[in-house]
């Protein structure tokens, strides 16, 4: 007779093998690991593909890792780069060339590997029709929100909507409501990529992710349903996709904290409420827009931590000519990489200015901070709209044109900055009382979500499960 184990599988049965392929960019890499590494913890057997320069240095021996080389040199880029967000934005479409290259390493893989089941990235779209060809389920792994979900796959489907007879020339401050949301949002139609004026190779990326997102098994969340419930009933109901809420991924496995890191000893001195300023990995701005910020972070009142991706140039607009000064202890320039969990869990962290990716949001959540919203491209204007309107944990700071390309958005004034910063800081005012206790609410629905018996941990056991059907009965039974 077969022994049981926790889950009241049987020990006799082999484990669901599952490949998880990430895209290779800073913030797209860790949730599918973490998700690796929490499937794995609930018996599956996990293999991660990746090219050598993203393979994790901390990865657990749970995670088999498969690795596949980047084509570099084939699409112009220097040798060792396989991150997009260690290139120049110039270069980005090289990258993403690169990235397509990768099929027949792909098909090889699965060939070699012959797993149950692929979880890819959607910015893969190739993944799908290989692993057609060998009949292997694909799941689909956004990263993002339901509610970027939804506005993604409208926008998607359809183009912008034509201005109205009265614009008057001023077609980029025209707003307009996202069509099929289950609520009203309203946008500007400069804060959505007009996809008639992207160059073709785009097009045709964006149509093969349309293609086979539809088409794959199911849609992997990186959230919970308590957090955006309407957006998930949309996904599931109307948009007619099956998903799974498993967020947040990283609460599983939390980091921790890195205690010599300089930040979190000068976060234990701070006597006062601490901002935390962070564009992820890909928020780059111009000399002018930096030195605006800064002023509006000075001007607020509040001490200030800034990590900066390309910080070698911050004497130029710094605007006393002196970043290291640090005018009593009142801010730190953290230059490149940042412990952004530790930061936003240490007590004396009360704000967040952030691009609103969502990774970044989830963390603030989970940490219980409220966020200054300031949003750059892709998904990260419906992000704003969730945590400023839907859950009014956070404050914009009127950021309105969606580009990667720094020069193309407007510049926001430092007076501008500094009122939103005193909205979010402002301890005895109605609207920060009001953030601060909803965001700690939604902190703890979070850990909820996540443990035995949350709506969370509850999906990530009907994934597995899932998986197993898939793997006994095959596609022809779903």
């Amino acid at each position: 007779m077969s022994s049981m184990n926790s889950h009241g599988e049987s020990e006799d049965l082999q484990p669901v093998h599952v490949l998880f392929f990430p895209f290779m960019a800073s913030g797209h890499m860790p949730p599918l690991v973490d998700l690796a590494k929490l499937l794995a913890s609930r018996g599956v057997r996990a293999t991660l593909l990746t090219t050598p320069g993203n393979a994790p240095a901390d990865l657990p021996p749970s995670i088999h890792l498969y690795l596949i080389p980047f084509p570099s040199a084939a699409v112009g880029l220097p040798v060792g780069i396989e991150n997009i967000a260690h290139l120049p934005i110039h270069q980005h479409p090289n990258f993403i060339a690169g990235v397509s290259m990768l099929r027949d390493d792909f098909r090889v893989a699965l060939a070699d590997l012959r797993p149950d089941a692929v979880v890819a990235d959607w910015l893969l779209p190739f993944a799908a029709p290989v692993a057609d060809e060998f009949c292997i389920p694909r799941f689909t792994f956004h990263g993002f929100s339901n509610i970027a979900l939804c506005g993604q796959v409208s926008h998607f489907c359809q183009p912008l909507p034509p201005p109205s007879s009265a614009a008057s020339g001023a077609e980029e401050e025209l707003t307009f409501v996202v069509p099929n949301l289950p609520r009203r949002i309203e946008m500007l139609r400069s804060q959505m990529e007009d996809l008639n004026a992207v160059p073709a190779e785009a097009v045709k990326f964006i149509e093969e992710i349309r293609e086979w997102e539809m088409r794959s098994y199911g849609v992997v969340v990186n959230s919970f349903y308590e957090l955006e419930t309407e957006f998930a009933d949309h996904v599931r109901q109307v948009i007619g996709r099956r998903t799974w809420h498993v967020g947040p991924v990283a609460s599983y496995d939390p980091k921790p904290a890195e205690e010599a890191h300089e930040c979190l000893e000068w976060l234990d001195e701070s006597e006062e409420p601490v901002l935390y300023v962070c564009f992820g990995s890909m928020g780059s701005f111009t000399a002018a827009q930096l030195r605006e910020l800064a002023l509006g972070l000075k001007a607020c009142g509040h001490p200030f931590i800034w990590a900066i991706r390309d910080a070698a140039d911050v004497q130029q607009w710094w605007p006393d000519g002196d970043s290291e000064r640090r005018e009593e202890k009142r801010y730190l320039i953290l230059k490149g990489w940042a412990p952004q969990t530790a930061i936003l869990n240490h007590p004396a962290v009360g704000g967040f200015v952030t691009h609103c990716g969502w990774n970044s949001c989830l963390e603030a959540i989970s940490a219980a901070v409220p966020m200054a919203t300031w949003p750059i491209f892709a998904d990260q204007f419906f992000n704003e709209k969730l945590i400023t309107e839907v859950l009014e944990i956070g404050v914009p700071v009127g950021a309105t044109h969606c580009s990667l390309i720094p020069e193309r958005r407007p510049l926001i004034a430092a007076a501008q900055i500094e009122k939103a910063l005193r909205r979010l800081m402002d301890d005895g005012g109605e609207e920060a009382k009001s953030m601060r206790t909803k965001v700690r609410e939604l902190a703890l629905m979070a850990k909820k979500a996540t443990e035995e018996g949350g709506s969370s941990y509850d999906d990530v056991d009907k994934l597995v499960s899932d998986l197993r059907d898939l793997k006994e009965n095959g596609m022809q039974q779903h």
